[in-house]
């Protein structure tokens, strides 16, 4: 840092610079997030100074948030859910690990392990070495969801919470949540469950799924409005049916507006929080479906044209996640990238991974299967 500031104007010319080299998502087809929606930009813009950290000075964008919560426990089963806007699924996925981690060491269980699936998202590795508990991962059945057979045989008395996804990162499969809810209540052992993906694109899908709160045995349920809620970044949630949860993250707060705190950051800057409601409040849950058809619209698209190539997907889509079989992935994926697409390949089996987020359009979708051809 100089001992002098630069002039506004020279700053402002830096600034765009650097953005102008950051990507569109015009041609981005691996990332989960999108370009937020005008309403949520203007309330983020509008509550930039707001601290939910310390609520008690902003009651304003505070109530905002309850009322977020309860709009959003509503859509996943439950209107008298609690919990709090985290920046994403990766902090909402160790909260409500670590809600659960800490009730069972007050019981006075040492030794503690959980059960994902092998296609749970990277954050429960960091869980691992956060938390200080093992990670079992449980394999996969034929249909790339977790095996209930394989994840009953793991379960042992140090076992505290069993997790299932509904919309995996890598393939967009929704685990059998239902037979996990079984699994979870025959064992008295808490169900997380991660919808970071798929808790805004599930409800509003033309079949019909069981993930959420409606199972009495879930316990807890991340998602993330900044992902198909078209919010801004970063806007994710954590929900648990049984408001004492959040007392095992509680920490005493005594310099504060507030005596206690429970979200895993201190300062938590509101702007989001009001993103979020502003743009959920606008497009309800007509709106919300009406983007979710048009993804899955693309998606079938997508899965007709390269299917017309004698290209296949690994699994018939379930939801806005594509993935491509080819003889040499890697080739395919750097010729793509060389046209100027972004895509992603899964791990096993090894495909081109593609995710149809609200960005990508019709146009979008006949360019990349022209170039596709090409590329093959």
């Amino acid at each position: 840092m100089e001992e002098r500031g630069i002039s506004k104007q020279e700053l402002k010319s830096f600034l765009k610079a650097q953005k102008q080299r950051d990507l569109t998502y015009q041609k981005v087809l691996s990332s989960m997030c999108t370009y937020p929606h005008e309403i949520a930009v203007y309330a983020h813009n509008l509550f930039l100074d707001s601290n939910l950290g310390d609520s008690g000075l902003f009651p304003g964008t505070k109530e905002i948030e309850d009322e977020l919560i309860r709009m959003i426990g509503a859509l996943l089963g439950n209107e008298n859910a609690h919990g709090y806007i985290s920046t994403g699924g990766t902090e909402s996925n160790i909260q409500a690990i670590r809600a659960i981690r800490n009730r069972k060491r007050k019981e006075g269980l040492q030794q503690m392990n959980i059960i994902v699936p092998k296609t749970a998202h990277f954050s429960f590795d960091k869980i691992e070495d956060i938390l200080s508990l093992e990670v079992k991962k449980a394999g996969l059945d034929d249909e790339l969801r977790v095996d209930v057979n394989l994840v009953e045989e793991l379960i042992d008395d140090n076992t505290i919470s069993i997790v299932g996804i509904a919309g995996t990162t890598e393939f967009g499969q929704i685990d059998p949540i239902t037979e996990l809810a079984d699994i979870a209540h025959n064992n008295d052992i808490f169900l997380h469950v991660d919808a970071a993906f798929g808790g805004f694109v599930i409800p509003f899908l033309d079949a019909e799924y069981q993930f959420d709160f409606s199972l009495d045995a879930v316990s807890s349920i991340s998602v993330d409005p900044h992902k198909m809620g078209l919010s801004t970044i970063p806007a994710g949630c954590i929900l648990f049916r049984d408001e004492s949860y959040l007392a095992d993250l509680a920490v005493n707060t005594p310099y504060l507006t507030t005596n206690e705190q429970c979200s895993l950051i201190g300062t938590r800057s509101g702007a989001p929080v009001a993103a979020t409601y502003a743009v959920l409040k606008y497009l309800g849950r007509n709106g919300l479906r009406a983007i979710v058809d048009e993804c899955m619209q693309q998606t079938r698209m997508l899965v007709r044209g390269a299917k017309a190539m004698g290209i296949y997907p690994v699994i018939e889509p379930v939801m806005n996640v594509v993935t491509l079989l080819f003889p040499d992935v890697d080739r395919v994926a750097k010729a793509l990238e060389a046209r100027g697409w972004r895509v992603s390949t899964t791990r096993a089996p090894k495909a081109l991974r593609v995710v149809i987020m609200p960005h990508v359009t019709e146009e979008t979708i006949e360019m990349f299967l022209n170039d596709l051809e090409n590329a093959k």
